[in-house]
């Protein structure tokens, strides 16, 4: 049912991709911005994660922006910022984002990922329990589950070989009895309890499994952002490693840009825990070895790269969501911004970022 909502958004994780572009999609519609992050994604990362430059720009593009350096994990803090903002919309995009990284900092990962998420919840339901609540969840929900649908291996990709499959992995997909990596585990718990929460208290909730969300303010690193890192190295001339899978693994990658304006439709005609597959469909997947050509057109660079035999724990080998629920709830929304236009802005984004390198002889 739609609902009015006040012009108050809460954005946790707003110097992030997702978040930031939250930000900026509802400042422009007359909303007052408030952005929850503390730069922990330099600190799971390094300097090459860190996005006070995002912070910045944010304060600067943004008329009605507060920023509040806040830890998720930091439930006091949580619970009385929610209570003192009572938000009209509140979109949880905070997350520990990468596979491998999740393995090294297993108490960090979940904390953010999992209590982190439960901290939220339950702040909205003590304040604001008819507020839109969004979850940025992921499709490593799934696990390595996506690996036993029958593939064929083609030129410069795996693909489906499973009729079932054409349009891509449907929400209904099996989350249960595969190998996620400690940080697909630590998601797969947040999901659930936004689910929950929905369900069980009747509260407007929806996960948002995302596939490859990216553009042109991502922080690429190596352990996450696969786009944005890929073209970066293109750019600064660096070495990218493709792990296993012959370098034709897939993904369905959709602008930031898409991603924010499903949000707004949601928080607009709100449902009690619902699930929804978010990517950029068939028509945006590309894999490794056609993202390389694509950067490589874009900049008249070679890409560098190199070739590890093993493959990720719990990656995907091909991985395209399927739309169709999204669209049938929200027949107005779809995607804008396909492969091109994507390739187009990250790297022009990079090379304004960058100290340019000269092409080597």
């Amino acid at each position: 049912m739609a609902q009015s909502v006040s012009k108050t958004i809460l954005v946790t994780g707003s110097s992030g991709l997702i978040g930031s572009e939250v930000c900026v999609y509802f400042g422009k519609r007359g909303f007052s911005v408030h952005g929850v992050d503390n730069n922990q994604r330099a600190v799971f990362f390094g300097s090459q994660g860190d996005t006070r430059w995002n912070q910045r720009r944010l304060a600067g593009l943004i008329k009605n922006f507060t920023h509040h350096e806040l830890d998720v994990r930091d439930r006091e803090g949580v619970l009385r910022l929610v209570a003192q903002l009572n938000p009209g919309v509140i979109v949880h995009a905070a997350a520990q984002p990468s596979h491998d990284r999740a393995a090294a900092i297993p108490f960090d990962d979940f904390d953010t990922n999992a209590v982190g998420t439960l901290n939220m919840l339950e702040a909205a339901r003590r304040a604001c329990p008819g507020t839109p609540f969004i979850h940025m969840s992921t499709n490593k929900v799934y696990g390595d589950r996506p690996n036993t649908i029958r593939l064929k291996e083609r030129e410069t990709r795996w693909d489906y070989d499973d009729p079932a499959y054409a349009q891509g992995i449907p929400e209904s997909f099996s989350i249960d009895q595969s190998k996620h990596s400690l940080f697909g585990a630590s998601k797969a718990a947040s999901d659930v309890l936004v689910q929950e929460y929905g369900r069980y208290f009747g509260m407007p909730t929806c996960c948002l499994r995302g596939g490859c969300l990216t553009g042109p303010n991502h922080s690429g690193v190596e352990l996450h952002g696969f786009l944005s890192y890929l073209v970066k190295c293109n750019v600064e001339g660096r070495e990218y490693k493709v792990y296993g899978y012959k370098g034709k693994q897939v993904r369905d990658n959709i602008h930031s840009e898409d991603v924010a304006a499903f949000i707004h439709a949601f928080s607009q005609n709100p449902r009690c825990g619902e699930v929804y597959n978010l990517g950029g469909g068939r028509e945006n997947s590309v894999s490794v070895l056609e993202a390389f050509k694509k950067a490589e057109s874009l900049t008249g660079r070679p890409q560098k790269w190199a070739y590890v035999e093993q493959a990720r724990a719990g990656d995907h080998i091909c991985y395209i969501s399927d739309l169709r629920k999204m669209k049938s709830h929200y027949p107005a929304w779809g995607v804008t911004k396909g492969l091109d236009d994507i390739f187009r802005e990250i790297v022009e984004s990079w090379k304004s970022r960058l100290p340019q390198t000269p092409l080597a002889a």
